[in-house]
């Protein structure tokens, strides 16, 4: 008889199997108690993220290692300079990006992105915009956000509890908020991890946030 790890295991390794943006034949899974550990090895970075996002999505799962390893395929490989001079111009043609304001630096394909911007979606849009660039095994966003409009807790908390009111997949009573300085810290139980995310995305659109710190757990 199959113990709840085995079908949980099996029910990640179909979701990445009926992933169409997943080449998952080289992914192995692992399952213990909810924490399931992703395994082998992607030809791109944008293949391994979307694998991740692929075992959040089913119940059950409570956390996520993801040990999968980026192997480029022959004729893909990048020198650093060429990587770098892309994430610039990648960088550049963005929109939501303040370009003049990140630096990027490139390591043996590990993309490293720093600076200061205004907004969470700055800083979000930045690592979107070199992600699935040729040759980038792998993306450290350290990117700080420092918002010029001043934090008010009592405006703070209206936002999110509003977002959440108005997002049906979110249980605002099971959630609670903490604002302080520029920091919200957000606490309390939730169903699966598209909560956590939506609680996470509604605390970042108050004005003034500059960090979330997301305490939510995951309780099927």
């Amino acid at each position: 008889m199959s113990t709840a790890n085995d079908n949980l295991q099996q029910n990640v390794l179909d979701e990445l199997r009926d992933e169409p943006s997943l080449e998952a034949a080289h992914v192995g899974v692992t399952a213990d108690k909810g924490v399931v550990t992703l395994t082998g090895f992607v030809t791109s970075y944008a293949e391994k993220l979307i694998a991740e996002d692929a075992a959040k999505r089913v119940f059950g799962v409570r956390a996520v290692a993801n040990d999968v390893q980026v192997q480029l395929p022959d004729g893909h490989a990048r020198t650093d300079t060429e990587i770098a001079r892309a994430a610039v111009d990648a960088l550049r043609w963005h929109s939501m990006v303040p370009d003049e304001w990140v630096k990027v630096t490139v390591d043996k394909g590990w993309v490293t992105l720093e600076g200061a911007v205004d907004w969470k979606y700055q800083k979000d849009a930045a690592e979107h915009a070199v992600r699935h660039l040729t040759g980038v095994k792998s993306i450290t966003n350290a990117i700080s956000v420092k918002p010029t409009t001043p934090l008010k807790v009592g405006e703070v908390k209206h936002r999110i509890f509003e977002a959440f009111r108005r997002n049906a997949e979110l249980e605002a009573r099971r959630i609670g908020i903490d604002a302080h300085d520029n920091k919200v810290v957000l606490h309390g139980n939730v169903h699966d991890w598209a909560e956590v995310r939506e609680a996470q995305r509604a605390a970042w659109t108050a004005p003034g946030v500059a960090e979330v710190d997301n305490r939510l757990v995951v309780v099927p």
